[in-house]
């Protein structure tokens, strides 16, 4: 470790003899006033890393202390001397020096990281201040983004979209249009028109037998009862099997018991005439290894069976990252929000449903059968959006809770980016 150590007159001087010498990434160990001006004790930046990254042993005791003597520096030097037994017939063995040495060394790595953390953390304070100073509309805007619900990352990507010379209300409208372009919604009753087979899944709890009935509703209305069938996978709910039973009784449709995959291939190829059948699912933990066993069921039952996912309104939004990403590897091909009646605000999941690039077939808002379910559209569900955000939450931010939370270092880091939208974000 080749520590450098420059006088000059000023502060100023020294610090361009550094620069000149070591480059502008040099780390500064210390930098105190002298009689004769000022002393700056640098390390170049390729030393410091590979003084990190090395797993051999520090350099020796001696080694250490010739170079600090012939520094002129006595503060490390005051140091070894705390460490080495005054008494020379006590002197450590060379084992013993090394260990003295490597503690030494992870000390002055410990110190200069703490020094570098320090000084990120005032700099990116300084970043954020100016950040505000410059653009207070797209801070505002920022504000009223994370109050509705949508992610930070999602939001730094949207405000690096939106033209400099646009004020509050105008950076507002263009970030609801883009918003409204990326959330994919598909044609009003799509699957009903369409038909075909479709498996409801999802986590428990978040009304998928519900909204099989209400589909099976929809259909029944559109197409005849004898053009509808209801299968059901759901044995080990207590009820399960019987809610929908009573469901498929009162839209005049059987409802059959599925036991297994070869179970499930033959009561499809029995239902080939129909127009929709609906497949209401086992709702289990994003976390639970039988997830990847009723997609593989649901895949290799010989017939095309469509996923749709069930999303809540009410879950928050690294809940519904982790449910997308175990039931997105069996293949989904789109989803359904649930419990709309239910949220405080529909900004949590809308991200996530834009984020992931999920197709939004329909929203669903109360437990009324067909009545509560309705055809999704984008530019309403994102209006209903923003009007619902939250003034008075126990989890909004003042402004020196919002300042000090951003101005961190992923913030600081993140906001030096915002030109950069994120991937395949479509701008409208």
């Amino acid at each position: 470790m080749k520590v450098k150590r420059y006088i000059a007159s000023t502060s100023r001087e020294a610090l361009r003899q550094v620069k000149e010498e070591l480059g502008e990434d040099a780390v500064i160990l210390s930098n105190r006033k002298i009689r004769n001006g000022v002393e700056i004790m640098a390390l170049a930046d390729a030393e410091m890393s590979n003084l990190v990254q090395q797993d051999t042993p520090a350099p020796s005791l001696s080694s250490l202390s010739r170079h600090y003597e012939s520094q002129n520096d006595f503060t490390e030097a005051e140091t070894y001397s705390k460490r080495v037994p005054e008494n020379p017939l006590q002197q450590p063995s060379l084992h013993e020096n090394d260990s003295i040495s490597a503690t030494f060394a992870r000390d002055i790595i410990a110190e200069i990281q703490a020094m570098r953390t320090t000084l990120e953390d005032q700099m990116a304070t300084v970043a954020w201040g100016n950040f505000t100073q410059r653009r207070p509309d797209k801070v505002k805007l920022l504000r009223t983004l994370l109050d509705c619900g949508f992610s930070p990352l999602l939001t730094r990507h949207l405000i690096g979209k939106l033209p400099e010379d646009l004020d509050y209300e105008q950076s507002l409208k263009q970030a609801m249009s883009i918003l409204t372009a990326n959330l994919r919604t598909a044609v009003s009753d799509d699957m009903i028109e369409r038909g075909g087979i479709y498996a409801l899944v999802g986590p428990t709890g978040v009304g998928k037998t519900t909204t099989t009935a209400k589909l099976a509703a929809r259909c029944v209305i559109r197409h005849g009862a004898d053009k509808v069938a209801l299968l059901t996978t759901d044995s080990y709910r207590i009820g399960g099997h019987e809610q929908l039973r009573i469901y498929g009784q009162l839209l005049g449709i059987p409802v059959r018991n599925i036991k297994d995959t070869e179970d499930l291939q033959l009561t499809l190829s029995e239902l080939r005439n129909k127009h929709m059948v609906l497949i209401d699912t086992v709702g289990m933990s994003q976390r639970d290894r039988m997830v990847v066993q009723q997609m593989s069921m649901l895949r290799n039952c010989g017939m095309e069976v469509k996923r749709i996912l069930i999303l809540s309104a009410t879950c928050n939004g690294k809940t519904l990252d982790e449910i997308i990403s175990a039931y997105q590897e069996g293949g989904i091909s789109g989803c359904i929000i649930t419990k709309v009646d239910e949220a405080a605000s529909l900004g949590v999941v809308l991200d996530a449903a834009i984020r992931r690039k999920l197709m939004l077939h329909y929203v669903a808002n109360g437990q009324k059968v067909p009545e509560d379910i309705h055809a999704a559209h984008s530019r309403y569900l994102l209006h209903r959006a923003f009007k619902s955000s939250p003034k008075d939450s126990a989890f909004t931010l003042q402004d020196a809770e919002f300042a000090l939370i951003m101005a961190t270092k992923g913030e600081a880091e993140t906001l030096s980016s915002m030109g950069q939208a994120i991937a395949g974000l479509a701008y409208d």
